[in-house]
C-alpha cells in the first residue's frame, strides 16, 4: 500500500479557492475511483468532489467549513501501487445527482471511466416505485410521492414526475404569511427576587451573548457582496418604471395552465415576464449591451442574442443562472427552461457555467410582496427588469373604476450604454406586452 495525497482540483472558471461544506467519508472508510468523497463550495457553485483513488481512506487534512486554495492537499489515500499514478484529469461532465467532477485518474487513461452501477428502485410499504434519488429530490420538494403520477416503466417514479408535480419552486413563490395563533389571556406568575444586582447581572450577561450574531464572508455572499459593489460604484444607474394593468397576462396565464399541452409544465407571469424582455430587448437591443474597458479605450459590446438571467434567492445566496440563447426558445421550451432553472437552484446544484455570459437579467421581487425597487445591475450587463407583485386594485377602465390585476415594472440602466428615451421604450415595450400579450404573436 501506498500513501497518496489528493490536492483540491482547480474546478475552472478561473476559480482560486473553495470551502469544504462536508465530508462524505471518514478515516478507514473503503472507496472506488470516483465516489463522492466531500461536497465543497466556491463562489459560483455547489460541487461534489469525487475520489480519483481506489482504496482506504487515511486522513482528512481539512476541517469542514475551512477554506482552501486550489492545489492544496486536503485528503491521503492508502492505495496498490497500480493507482499510484493517476492519468491527467478528465472533463468535468454532470451527472444526476448534481454538479460533480469525475474522471480524476482513472487506471485506464483520462478517457476511461467507471460508470456507476445502476441503482435499483425501491419499493415501499404504500407501493410507490421509485430509485433513492427520486425519494430525496421528492423530500427535499416536499413532494408525496404517493400523489404523484408514475411514467417510467413498471410504474416507476421518475425525476420528471416529480419535478412537474412540485409545487413553484421556493426561489420564485409566493412567501405564506403564518396565521397568528388563538389569542389567550394568561396569568404568570412572578419570579422570586433574586438579591440586588445579582438578578441584573445574569440576566444582562446572558442578554449580550444572544445580541450578536457573527457570519463569515465567504462563497456565494463574498462572491455576491464583491459583485454587488463593483456594479454599484463604476455603472451609473439609472431607475425607471411604470405602473400597469396585467389582467390579460393573468388571463393568459389562466388559459395557459389549464391547456393540455402545459399540462406538465409550470406557467407563471414569470414566463410572459420572461418573453416581454426579450421581445422588447430585439427592439432596442443597447438595453442588451455591456460597457468594455480595454487598454485601448472603452467600448460597447451589443449582443444579438439574450441570454436572460434569473435571479434567484436560494439557501447559498443571492444566483443569477441565465437561459442561454433565450431569444430562439419558444413559449413552451421557454417555460420548460425556467422549471429547470428554478428546481436546479432551489437544489443548491446551479453550476459556474449556468451563471457566466448572462446579458440582461429578471428579478421577480413580486414573489416577496414587493410593488417596485431599484436593482442594481448584474455585472458585464447593462440592464436588469424588476417585476412587482401583481394584486388587485381600482384602475379606471373605459372611464369607470373597475377592480383589475396591477402590477409595476422597473429597470435599472447602466447610463454609460443606454440613453434615458432607450431605456424608457425599452420599459414601455414591456409594459405593452403585460398589458397586451398578443403583441408577442408578430
Amino acid at each position: 500500500m501506498s500513501t497518496q495525497n489528493f490536492n483540491l482540483p482547480d474546478v475552472g472558471e478561473g476559480l482560486t479557492e473553495a470551502e469544504i461544506v462536508t465530508w462524505k467519508v471518514a478515516p478507514g472508510d473503503t472507496v472506488a475511483i470516483n465516489d463522492v468523497i466531500c461536497e465543497i463550495e466556491t463562489a459560483k457553485s455547489l460541487v461534489e468532489l469525487p475520489s480519483p483513488h481506489a482504496g482506504i481512506v487515511g486522513e482528512l487534512l481539512v476541517g469542514e467549513g475551512t477554506t482552501v486554495e486550489v492545489g492544496s492537499p486536503i485528503i491521503t489515500f492508502l492505495t496498490d501501487a497500480v493507482d499510484a499514478a493517476p492519468a491527467a484529469p478528465a472533463p468535468a461532465v454532470e451527472e444526476a445527482g448534481g454538479s460533480v467532477l469525475v474522471g480524476y485518474g482513472t487506471g485506464g487513461g483520462a478517457t476511461s471511466r467507471r460508470r456507476k452501477p445502476p441503482e435499483r428502485s425501491v419499493l415501499s410499504s404504500v407501493g410507490v416505485i421509485a430509485k433513492p434519488p427520486i425519494r430525496k429530490l421528492a423530500r427535499d420538494l416536499g413532494v408525496d410521492l404517493t400523489a404523484v403520477t408514475a411514467t417510467g416503466g413498471d410504474g416507476e417514479v421518475t425525476r420528471d414526475d416529480v419535478v412537474n408535480h412540485a409545487s413553484q419552486a421556493s426561489v420564485f413563490r409566493n412567501i405564506q404569511t403564518p396565521e397568528w395563533g388563538d389569542v389567550r389571556e394568561e396569568t404568570v406568575p412572578a419570579p422570586h427576587a433574586a438579591p440586588g444586582g445579582i438578578a441584573r447581572g445574569i440576566a444582562a450577561s446572558a442578554a449580550s451573548e444572544d445580541r450578536t450574531e457573527s457570519i463569515p464572508v465567504k462563497g456565494v455572499r463574498k462572491a455576491t457582496s464583491s459583485a454587488m459593489v463593483q456594479s454599484a460604484y463604476s455603472a451609473p444607474h439609472v431607475t425607471v418604471w411604470k405602473e400597469i394593468d396585467a389582467s390579460r397576462t393573468m388571463e393568459l396565464v389562466k388559459r395557459l395552465k389549464a391547456s393540455p399541452d402545459y399540462a406538465e409544465i409550470r406557467v407563471s407571469p414569470l414566463l410572459i415576464m420572461a418573453r416581454a424582455v426579450i421581445w422588447a430587448a430585439r427592439r432596442t437591443p443597447m438595453v442588451n449591451a455591456a460597457w468594455v474597458d480595454k487598454d485601448g479605450g472603452a467600448e460597447i459590446a451589443v449582443r444579438h442574442y439574450v441570454n436572460l438571467g434569473i435571479a434567484a434567492a436560494t439557501p447559498r445566496g443571492l444566483l443569477v443562472p441565465n437561459i442561454k440563447d433565450a431569444q430562439d426558445l419558444g413559449m413552451k421550451d421557454l417555460a420548460r427552461a425556467l422549471n429547470r432553472l428554478t428546481l436546479t437552484a432551489r437544489e443548491g446544484k446551479t453550476t459556474p457555467a449556468d451563471q457566466q455570459g448572462g446579458t440582461i437579467t429578471i428579478t421577480n421581487i413580486g414573489v416577496f410582496g414587493m410593488d417596485a425597487g431599484t436593482p442594481i445591475i448584474n455585472p458585464g450587463e447593462a440592464g436588469i427588469v424588476a417585476l412587482g407583485t401583481i394584486s388587485q386594485k381600482p384602475w379606471v377602465v373605459d372611464g369607470e373604476v373597475r377592480p383589475r390585476w396591477v402590477t409595476t415594472v422597473a429597470g435599472s440602466f447602466d447610463h454609460r450604454v443606454v440613453d434615458g428615451d432607450g431605456m424608457s421604450r425599452f420599459i414601455a415595450d414591456v409594459a405593452s406586452i403585460l398589458e397586451e400579450p398578443a403583441l408577442l404573436v408578430d
